[in-house]
């Protein structure tokens, strides 16, 4: 898709997951936007790519910054890090969600930014070199999200990130230029992780929400209906017997 201002960009997300589903049907096949529909292989994500501009000039760009990218740009990296565990409670807003976010398959699970590095949350594309395709991508939302809700909560982060000066640098979300996978245990202990479940997601977002009441953007009661019900659907999901337990423990 062409990039587009956010509330437009949620509409076409909406759109291309209709048209998709629809010509599948047409076909007389399904399409699916789970992350993780298929254990052992690569599972399914919705990156988000993002600029800032402010009377049509970008924020994003300085050539002398890392990467070429602005003190803006980075503080709102570092709120969009800082916020990372929250933010999942939106972008990664089912249980399918964290069967993708498990390392080895591409998917991020460090909370951390880096140049062309697949293995971070927030990656700056190394090909995006002029100063209006500067820009970075949240790499860890899935197609189970409500974009309008996923996107603005990934801009009220980092507009918490520029507002608060949140220097990813300084707060050791990297960059790290190297892939995560491979570093040695010690090492990557230091960096932090997202979360492993549904539950543990929503856990940061009651803990983790004052950036989203800002200007009446988020609602209190819309954040707290939506940990209540996420938590009963995890609950839900957690309490059915699953497959595998028949071959682990039928014959017990």
């Amino acid at each position: 898709m062409e990039f587009g201002t956010m509330s437009e960009m949620a509409d076409k997300t909406m759109l291309v997951k209709y048209l998709i589903k629809n010509a599948a049907f047409a076909a007389g096949k399904t399409a699916t936007f789970m992350p993780k529909p298929l254990w052992g292989e690569a599972g399914s994500g919705l990156h988000v790519h993002m600029h800032l501009f402010k009377n049509g000039e970008p924020l994003f760009y300085d050539e002398n910054g890392y990467s070429a990218l602005s003190d803006t740009a980075l503080y709102f990296i570092g709120g969009l890090l800082q916020h990372a565990p929250a933010l999942l409670a939106f972008t990664n807003p089912s249980t399918n969600s964290y069967k993708r976010l498990v390392p080895g398959y591409e998917a991020p699970v460090s909370i951390c930014f880096a140049t062309a590095n697949r293995s971070a949350v927030i990656r700056i594309p190394a090909y995006a070199r002029t100063p209006h395709e500067k820009r970075f991508e949240f790499r860890s939302s899935d197609a189970t999200c409500n974009p309008y809700l996923a996107y603005s909560a990934m801009l009220m982060a980092g507009l918490d990130g520029i507002i608060n000066r949140i220097d990813p640098v300084e707060n050791g979300y990297g960059p790290y230029d190297v892939n995560l996978y491979n570093l040695p245990p010690e090492q990557l202990s230091q960096i932090k992780s997202l979360p492993t479940s549904l539950e543990e997601a929503l856990v940061a977002l009651q803990n983790d929400h004052d950036f989203l009441l800002q200007g009446g953007v988020f609602p209190l009661r819309l954040i707290e209906i939506w940990i209540e019900r996420k938590l009963q659907e995890a609950r839900q999901v957690n309490n059915i017997p699953h497959p595998k337990e028949f071959e682990l423990y039928y014959d017990l």
